[in-house]
C-alpha cells in the first residue's frame, strides 16, 4: 500500500476504507479502552489523530512502546472525526513501532527556549515551530527559480572557492592544504602560497556577483543562488559566518531598473508566502510576532518610498532622535536609521540610493556630476520594517579607468582582477545586479527574530557543530 502523507490525509475530499501512515508521535492519551495518538510527518504544521482500540491483537506491546518522538507504521481507516479541530481521523488496524523513543527525548509536549532548541539542532526540525520555518524555507526557495525563469534569466553556479575578495573587505575564509603548524616558506620567510591545492592563496566565497558578471556578459541576465561565508566576528542576531545568497545580475541595466527589479522580487516572495504557506504563517503570526501579517501586507500593498542616502541623512539628523550610532555624511547607516525611515518617517519600505563613494565597494559605479567632497557611487539598499537592510545592490562601474580608480581607492591591487577589467575591455556594457540574504528574507517572511533560527545549521563565532 502506498504512503500518504499527513497533509494529504487532512486535505481528503472522502472516507477511506484502507490508507498508510508514517511518522512521529507527538502526543499519546490513553483512555479505557483505547489510546489516542497524534502522527505528525512533517508535511505539515497539524498532525492527524489516531484511535487505537484496546482490542487490536498487539495493543499492549506496541501502544506501550509508542512514546512521543517514537516513529510509528499506521494502517487504518481514514473516518470523519468525532471532535472538534480537525474533519478527518484515522481508526487504526495495525500500528507497528519504527523506531522508539525514551523518557530521555528531549522535545517533550512543554515550551521549550530557542537557545534549548539550538544546541539540539539534530532534532528542532521536529517542533512546530522549526518544522514551520523550514517549510517556508523550502517554499521560498522554490519561489526564487521561478520568479527569475519566469523572466528568462539563466541560473549560474558560482564558484564556493575563489581567489578573489567581491567585496574587498577581507573578511575572508582561508582555503588551504598547507600544514598550518609547519607551512612551507619563500625565500623571504613568508608562506609560500604556490605551494598549495590551488598554487595562490583561495578562499570561501564572500559573493558570486563578480562572477556572474562574467555570464550577464555573455547571456544577459543571470542569477546565482547559494552559500556564501563571512569570516566577520559578529554576534548579532543578524549576521552568521555562513548564508545563502541570491544575485541576479543584469546586462544593458541601469540603477533606477536595478531598484525595480528588487522591489518586485521581495514583493514576490511575500505573495508566495501567503499563498502557499498559510497554515505556518498563520502559526507565526500566533506564537512568534502578533504584527506579522499586517507588516506583510504592509510591504506586500504599499509602494516603496525612494530615498538618496544624503536625502536620509537629512531626515536622521533633524529627527530629534538620541541615535546609539552617530550621524554623520559618509558614515553607514544602522540598523536603528534604517528602521526609523522605514517604520518612523515614511511608513512603508524605502530604497536608499547614491551612497559614499569611500564606504561602497570598489566596482559601484560613479556617480557622474558628484561635489569632490561627497562622490557617490549608483549603489541601493531596500529597507523593509522589522528587519531593516534586506537586499543591497548597485550599478556596477563599466568604464575601465573608473574601475581602475575604485581598485585604487580600496587600495586593492588590480593583478588579481585582471579578468574582471577584461570585461570592461572588450564589449563592456552598462549592467547592475544585487544580493539579497535568503535569511533576512525569512526573516522577514516568518517574523523569527533570529538568523540562527531561520537556517538549518548555524555557523557563528565559535559555533560549528553538527
Amino acid at each position: 500500500m502506498p504512503r500518504t502523507l499527513v497533509k494529504d490525509a487532512l486535505q481528503a475530499t472522502a472516507a477511506a476504507d484502507s490508507i498508510l501512515l508514517q511518522g512521529w508521535v507527538r502526543t499519546r492519551r490513553d483512555a479505557k479502552a483505547f489510546s489516542f495518538l497524534e502522527l505528525n510527518d512533517g508535511s505539515c504544521l497539524k498532525g492527524i489523530q489516531v484511535i487505537a482500540d484496546a482490542a487490536l491483537p498487539n495493543y499492549a506491546t506496541e501502544i506501550a512502546r509508542a512514546h512521543t518522538g517514537a516513529s510509528i507504521e499506521v494502517q487504518g481507516r481514514l473516518v470523519e472525526s468525532k471532535g472538534s479541530g480537525q474533519k478527518w481521523e484515522v481508526v487504526a488496524t495495525t500500528i507497528t513501532i519504527v523506531g522508539e523513543a525514551d523518557a530521555t527525548y528531549p522535545l517533550q509536549k512543554k515550551g521549550h527556549t530557542l537557545e534549548f532548541l539550538r544546541e539540539i539542532a539534530h532534532l528542532r526540525p521536529r517542533s512546530n515551530l522549526f518544522g514551520a520555518v523550514f517549510r517556508v524555507r523550502s517554499r521560498l526557495a522554490f519561489a526564487v527559480h521561478q520568479f527569475f525563469q519566469a523572466k528568462s534569466f539563466v541560473y549560474v553556479h558560482t564558484p564556493i572557492i575563489t581567489a578573489s575578495d567581491a567585496e574587498g573587505a577581507g573578511d575572508m575564509f582561508r582555503v588551504t592544504t598547507l600544514d598550518v603548524g609547519a607551512p612551507p616558506k619563500n625565500e623571504q620567510g613568508e608562506v609560500d602560497s604556490t605551494k598549495d591545492f590551488f598554487g595562490k592563496k583561495t578562499f570561501l566565497t564572500v559573493s558570486g556577483q563578480l562572477e556572474a558578471e562574467i555570464f550577464a556578459t555573455a547571456l544577459s541576465n543571470v542569477y546565482t543562488f547559494g552559500p556564501t561565508f563571512r569570516a566577520e566576528n559578529s554576534n548579532t542576531s543578524r549576521h552568521a559566518a555562513e548564508f545563502w545568497m541570491i544575485e541576479p545580475e543584469m546586462a544593458f541595466c541601469d540603477l533606477d531598473s536595478d531598484m525595480a527589479l528588487a522591489e518586485e522580487f521581495v514583493k514576490h516572495l511575500i505573495r508566495d508566502a501567503k499563498e502557499h504557506c498559510a497554515a505556518d504563517l498563520e502559526f507565526f503570526s500566533k506564537f512568534v510576532d502578533k504584527e506579522l501579517m499586517a507588516r506583510l501586507d504592509f510591504v506586500l500593498e504599499r509602494p516603496f518610498q525612494r530615498c538618496s542616502y544624503t536625502e536620509a541623512i537629512e531626515i536622521l539628523t533633524k529627527s530629534g532622535k538620541t541615535w546609539e550610532h552617530p550621524v554623520t555624511w559618509g558614515a553607514n547607516l544602522q540598523a536603528e536609521h534604517e528602521r526609523f525611515l522605514t517604520e518612523d518617517h515614511f511608513k512603508c519600505p524605502v530604497t536608499v540610493y547614491n551612497y559614499p563613494r569611500a564606504i561602497k565597494a570598489f566596482y559601484m559605479r560613479k556617480t557622474d556630476g558628484c561635489a569632490p567632497d561627497r562622490q557617490t557611487v549608483a549603489a541601493m539598499d531596500l529597507l523593509v520594517p522589522g528587519i531593516g537592510e534586506i537586499i543591497g545592490g548597485s550599478q556596477r562601474e563599466e568604464r575601465l579607468e573608473q574601475l581602475r580608480e575604485g581598485l585604487a581607492l580600496h587600495h586593492l591591487d588590480e593583478k588579481p582582477y585582471w579578468w574582471y577589467l577584461d570585461l570592461r575591455r572588450y564589449g563592456t556594457v552598462p549592467h547592475a545586479g544585487f544580493g539579497l540574504g535568503f535569511e533576512r528574507m525569512l526573516m522577514l517572511v516568518t517574523g523569527v527574530s533570529n538568523i540562527r533560527d531561520v537556517i538549518p545549521f548555524a555557523r557563528t563565532p565559535g559555533t560549528a557543530e553538527f
